[in-house]
């Protein structure tokens, strides 16, 4: 038996999703609706930015609201899978940046200290008999 890691969207669901907290499920769909509206970016480009998006933050919800959302506004496949491609070069481009970091605390680690994690990942750092 396969168990889905995410509930299909039922009305059951959001409704009580609603009832639990009517107030801020009010001012989050209202902010939705403002975020969407059309404005300096066409509905079409903020639901296109919104599939690329979804795809770094990985909500599978989403990916597929989004991507209908934008379809339905007449962005074309080939423009979502651009944007997709913009998102997985984003995160990429985060661990190659963040390299810095590591490539940094490499740099302040003292030699000998080096030295033993260098001996201990070669195992020839002393052994516990």
């Amino acid at each position: 038996m396969t168990e889905e890691l995410y509930p299909s969207i039922t009305r059951d669901l959001t409704r009580r999703r609603r009832d639990l907290d009517h107030s801020a499920a009010t001012a989050f769909h209202d902010f939705s609706n403002a975020v969407f509206a059309e404005g300096a970016l066409s509905r079409q480009t903020k639901h296109i930015i919104a599939v690329a998006v979804a795809h770094v933050t990985q909500c599978p919800y989403c990916i597929k609201g989004h991507t209908r959302a934008a379809l339905a506004e007449g962005a074309s496949e080939e423009a979502l899978m651009e944007a997709i491609w913009v998102a997985a070069e984003m995160r990429a481009g985060a661990a190659f940046a963040h390299s810095l970091i590591a490539i940094e605390e490499m740099a302040s680690v003292k030699p000998a200290a080096s030295a033993h994690a260098a001996a201990a990942l070669d195992g020839t750092a002393h052994q516990a008999n």
